[in-house]
């Protein structure tokens, strides 16, 4: 009962504070507790403009890596805070919402790719970022979207390769390198819901705007893209681009650093459903300004992995991020 009433208090605090309150209070704990707060780019704007980075899988595990901090707040999903633990382990790293959650890494459970791995002892598993720690504990080498396509060429030819979770990457992966990987039966549902001809008919009302797409998408949706990378690549490519107008197929969030960036330019999103004219990750939006600041203030929900988890998921990590300052992906 004395949490219940805890919480209800929380919350009626909470509802009395504007955003501006809540951004000063945020902005006050961040530097009492020499904190650090890691977003990523699907955030709600407001967490972005209050993140010291903002970036893509690979740029916030790179982040993460450098991080000298005492306390790391992750604004992002689960499995992106459980990266940070891993790759610093006596640092307290917190998550705004332990329920922000992926539904690309709960497509494939820890057992279930051991077993796929067993029935396959002649393949190398190499997992994409989005994944648990118990998978990345599983696995011999993580990739990004970002870097997937030059660690795969990386590889011997004759290596053998299960690729999980993702399907979708996997299978961009195998036409742009020409590799027959094994792909794991895994999408992100919000990326893997949007339709090619929803696209066809925007590029029909829009035919002088640039199609982008992330290679999570479904392979109708790439067919018809213009550009296909990484959240980090797309940025790039719009900020290089003399045109000025983009649909974009990727999680709306990304629209925050676009419009940033490009304040000339207008950005279309690709909606994964009749029901708006977006695409949300549901996970992605639970951390809000509230939770962030109750988050550092009580220095909860905290990230907590085994020892043993962590000497296991931690190797193919730091493997991913030597490769790529090898091949000059990262500095």
């Amino acid at each position: 009962m004395g949490d219940l009433l805890a919480t209800i208090f929380d919350n009626q605090i909470n509802k009395a504070m504007t955003n501006t309150e809540l951004i000063n209070e945020i902005k006050r704990l961040k530097a009492e507790k020499n904190a650090i707060i890691l977003g990523h780019y699907y955030q709600i704007d407001e967490i972005q403009a209050l993140s010291d980075h903002i970036g893509d899988s690979l740029e916030l595990a790179q982040k993460a890596q450098q991080a000298d901090a005492p306390i790391i707040v992750f604004c992002g999903v689960h499995f992106m805070a459980e990266t940070a633990k891993i790759l610093n382990p006596t640092r307290k790293v917190l998550l705004p919402d332990l329920e922000a959650s992926c539904s690309l890494a709960e497509s494939c459970a820890g057992p279930d790719l051991a077993r796929f791995k067993a029935e396959h002892p002649d393949h190398i598993v190499v997992s994409y970022i989005n994944c648990t720690a118990e998978v990345k504990a599983l696995s011999d080498l993580i990739c990004t979207s970002g870097n997937a396509e030059q660690l795969i060429n990386a590889l011997p030819k004759d290596q053998k390769i299960i690729f999980a979770p993702d399907k979708n990457l996997g299978g961009y992966i195998n036409n742009k390198t020409g590799r027959e990987m094994l792909l794991w039966n895994g999408v992100c549902t919000v990326h893997d819901a949007m339709e090619a001809d929803t696209i066809l008919n925007l590029k029909m009302e829009n035919p002088d705007a640039l199609v982008v797409a992330h290679p999570e998408c479904n392979a109708a949706v790439l067919q018809v893209a213009d550009f296909v990378g990484s959240t980090k690549a797309m940025l790039k490519f719009i900020n290089a681009s003399d045109k000025k107008r983009f649909i974009v197929a990727t999680e709306t969030g990304i629209l925050y650093e676009m419009r940033n960036n490009n304040p000339d330019k207008e950005f279309i999103a690709v909606p994964n459903n009749g029901e708006c004219a977006c695409s949300d990750c549901a996970f992605m939006k639970m951390n809000t300004l509230e939770k962030l600041y109750r988050c550092l203030r009580d220095e909860t929900p905290e990230i907590t992995l085994s020892d043993e988890v962590i000497e296991k998921a931690r190797k193919p990590i730091v493997r991913m991020l030597d490769m790529s300052r090898e091949l000059g992906i990262i500095k």
